[in-house]
């Protein structure tokens, strides 16, 4: 199993393998930067068909979260964790609190926090075994709404810049996705006037949609054929890809899922359709700028504000894509490489 030689390898500083007999853990920790301050980033516990995905994954997430932080002004840098295992059926307290001891063992390096496959409880037992934990229940609440928050805050900023609206009443928008935060998000857009198509695999999910926000239901694969102005993906990643660009009718992609893009190349395709595409590291940072006011000081107007400055970073890259005449995607790499790379110069705000 390569590990410099991989492709997803990006002079990473740090990846660690991890493995506790007693609790059957079996984990690794990347370490992506740590120029903006220490490493955070969630943990994510997956039922990997081999060694090799769950490596490929962490280091992906893990150099992800060095964008994603650089560019909602956090003074952190990027870092990610991954549990090898089924969630619903392998983890246990013992394992976390083994995850945690871990976590320790890197001296602050990283600062671990939930993603999916764990939850508050499970940042709780990882606090047993290190301080280096965020996220935990009780210090300021789920992040979803955060996300969600910053998600619209995007789209907002989105549909001024490529439709000119200051407003999305009559915006039509397609979700793909209603879960916590795709359901949240589209009950944002229904209330700010917005039109909504959407589709999830949870019919309950869909019928509830349809009667409380007036949603259009489609199919999984009719969403992209969806005649709107806006597709939010908020479920899988990789859905913007050589198969589906072609089909967009929507004038802008921006929604919550990670790694919309299933490569570079889809951006650039996106961007020769005059299609605008908020760069998913971006847009859906609510949740960490959320983790990062976390605490017995936890205020959630101050966090939310800062959540909502999500749409002014997306405006700055939006400008340097036009005046420099590049894909959203890679205008937000740059802005962010320039961040990290002079290291935490400024405070969040």
């Amino acid at each position: 199993m390569a590990l410099f030689g991989s492709i997803h390898f990006d002079n990473h500083e740090q990846v660690v393998f991890s493995h506790d007999t007693a609790s059957g853990l079996k984990a690794i920790i990347a370490v992506h930067n740590t120029n903006r301050g220490p490493a955070l980033g969630g943990c994510r516990m997956w039922d990997y068909g081999s060694e090799e995905e769950a490596v490929t994954d962490v280091l992906r997430l893990s150099r992800g979260m060095t964008y994603k932080n650089a560019l909602a002004n956090l003074p952190f840098g990027g870092g990610k964790s991954v549990i090898i295992g089924d969630a619903k059926k392998a983890k246990t307290p013992a394992m976390m609190r083994a995850m945690g001891r871990m976590v320790e063992r890197l001296g602050g390096t990283y600062i671990i926090a939930e993603d999916v496959g764990t939850n508050p409880d499970d940042m709780t037992e990882i606090r047993r075994g290190t301080p280096h934990v965020k996220g935990v229940k009780g210090e300021g609440g789920d992040p979803s709404p955060a996300t969600a928050f910053g998600v619209f805050a995007g789209i907002e900023a989105s549909v001024k810049h490529r439709l000119g609206k200051d407003t999305l009443d009559g915006v039509r928008v397609a979700v793909q996705g209603l879960g916590h935060v795709g359901y949240d998000l589209a009950r944002q857009l229904r209330a700010a006037g917005a039109d909504l198509v959407v589709t999830d695999i949870d019919m309950a999910a869909l019928d509830r949609a349809a009667q409380e926000l007036s949603a259009e239901v489609v199919g999984l694969d009719a969403i992209y054929d969806a005649d709107v102005d806006v597709y939010a993906p908020c479920a899988l990643g990789a859905t913007v890809n050589g198969d589906t660009v072609p089909r967009l009718k929507a004038k802008i992609v921006a929604g919550s899922a990670n790694n919309q893009l299933a490569t570079d190349a889809d951006g650039d395709a996106l961007a020769a359709r005059g299609i605008l595409y908020a760069p998913d590291y971006v847009i859906n940072a609510g949740g960490v700028i959320h983790i990062y006011h976390e605490g017995a000081d936890y205020d959630h107007d101050r966090a939310f504000a800062h959540v909502g400055g999500i749409g002014d970073v997306l405006t700055e890259i939006y400008s340097l894509a036009d005046r420099e005449n590049l894909s959203t995607h890679t205008a937000a790499d740059r802005l962010a490489e320039r961040k990290f790379q002079l290291g935490n110069t400024k405070q969040a705000a």
